[in-house]
């Protein structure tokens, strides 16, 4: 398969990207957070596929009408009626709109002025009501990979489905915690013709997103493909996010298809990404009818005014950031540092006290890590006591009251308690004399032994420098 020629069998394929977004419901005020205790209620329902604006039931929803099942939902005390399908919608979560018009921006979209939000049936369980609900909020935009631009289609914001816990033949649980979290949906345009390309492009819609205000972690994040080669309808694959497999995974449909054309039985489907790299059947292909208008919520309208509000505030790419920590002589391990721990903009306003990116780089990321271990408190209470404000204290008094090889254990004694005043005041600590002392109590050790033994006893009133030049001075 590694020799396939693409121009040749014609192959068309497009992603499709769903995000969660960081903000509460999108249809009312429940928080958007995940539940595994136990729940204050259950109720069943079962599900029937509607008539849809076109006059016809979906394709989709009549398989799984098919299948006869009864749904149970466990519901907490973050759920409310609306997600029991009780109440109508509320009106749509603004700051979810915000961060949509964002990521519709990066991606170079048009904004839709006015929009229609719309129900798309879906009767497999995930929806208490049979129906999603959906809205275009943009389209024509595209992002540039190494062979040329792909376009994007459109970009939605939608709600998310409940999340299944169990399923047991013909009845089947979910938890309604995660039903109306906000989704952003981007949909590319059939234009990407390698699977090489289908990689670049996910991972650069991927470093779009995660500029933004989105959920971070295992299922906020679901991505689909759909490919076509010459002769064959379009294929669905779902849970196609593993970027190690995704080649693999589009050479196999490559291969399927290919074997259908020969046995002249091409079907459109939706099918189900494996670990393997190989697909399996999941449902036929939704047709247009499983959409149809949504009557309990207005047209909703985009205003101009919050159009360029949202375009005025955009977040910089990762790759951005990146060539900024470069041009401030920043060493790639500091500069994943940073950027995986979200210091970046800590780190701007800190370039303002002091003109040392690394020691600033070191001192909201490294030393955090060690005081952390050090003290044994998690990396947050650390941080949270070592906020930019303190460290920009601390790192004022570098070359005046401290130096730079005092910063660390600067920090270690604020998180030990101590006021600033105590923590810049130097230990009367004769190292000498200790080292001296130490040598004749526990003679033959490794340099790496006495340097533990002295750091463990002076906690955080001596740096590791100054210990280590002064055993150089018996050692050496």
């Amino acid at each position: 398969m590694e020799n396939i020629n693409y121009e040749k069998i014609e192959l068309k394929s497009g992603l499709e990207i769903h995000q969660q977004l960081n903000t509460g419901k999108l249809f009312c005020n429940c928080p958007s957070v995940l539940r595994n205790d136990e729940p204050i209620y259950k109720i069943k329902r079962k599900l029937k596929a509607v008539i849809g604006e076109s006059g016809s039931i979906d394709i989709a929803a009549e398989h799984e009408q098919k299948k006869g099942q009864t749904f149970e939902y466990l519901v907490y005390d973050t759920n409310c009626l609306v997600e029991l399908d009780e109440e109508p919608p509320h009106e749509i979560n603004k700051e979810a709109l915000k961060i949509a018009l964002q990521i519709s921006h990066l991606l170079n979209c048009k904004i839709v002025p006015v929009t229609q939000v719309m129900r798309k049936t879906v009767i497999d369980g995930s929806n208490t009501s049979g129906f999603q609900r959906t809205a275009v909020i943009a389209y024509d935009g595209y992002v540039e990979t190494s062979i040329g631009r792909v376009g994007i289609e459109t970009v939605a914001i939608e709600e998310d489905s409940a999340r299944k816990i169990n399923s047991q033949d013909e009845f089947v649980t979910y938890n309604l915690d995660r039903l109306g979290i906000p989704l952003v949906e981007i949909t590319t345009k059939p234009e990407i013709k390698t699977p090489e390309q289908i990689k670049e492009v996910a991972l650069k819609i991927g470093e779009i997103l995660r500029a933004c205000n989105v959920k971070r972690g295992i299922g906020t994040i679901r991505q689909d493909v759909n490919i076509s080669i010459k002769g064959t309808k379009r294929v669905e694959i779902k849970g196609f996010q593993d970027p190690k497999i995704m080649i693999k995974t589009i050479n196999e449909e490559i291969k399927r298809q290919q074997s259908c054309l020969e046995e002249k039985i091409c079907e459109s489907e939706v099918r189900r990404a494996l670990p393997s790299g190989k697909t399996e059947f999941l449902r036929p292909m939704p047709t247009a009818a499983r959409m149809y208008p949504e009557t309990d919520i207005p047209l909703l309208k985009i205003s101009r005014d919050l159009i360029n509000e949202t375009k005025k505030n955009l977040p910089k790419l990762t790759s951005e950031h990146k060539g900024f920590l470069k041009e401030k002589g920043i060493n790639e391990e500091l500069m994943s540092l940073v950027l995986k721990e979200n210091k970046i903009e800590d780190f701007k306003t800190l370039s303002h006290t002091i003109k040392n990116p690394e020691l600033i780089a070191k001192s909201l990321t490294l030393f955090q890590k060690e005081i952390s271990k050090r003290e044994n408190k998690s990396l947050s209470q650390v941080s949270e006591i070592l906020n930019t404000d303190v460290l920009e204290d601390v790192l004022e008094k570098v070359g005046s009251e401290i130096s730079e090889n005092d910063v660390k254990t600067v920090m270690q004694k604020l998180v030990q308690g101590k006021s600033l005043e105590e923590a810049i005041k130097k230990a009367e600590i004769n190292l000498t004399e200790e080292i001296k002392s130490l040598l004749k109590e526990k003679p033959n050790l490794s340099r790496g032994a006495y340097m533990g033994l002295i750091m463990n006893k002076f906690k955080g009133q001596v740096s590791g420098k100054e210990v280590s030049e002064e055993l150089k001075k018996f050692l050496d």
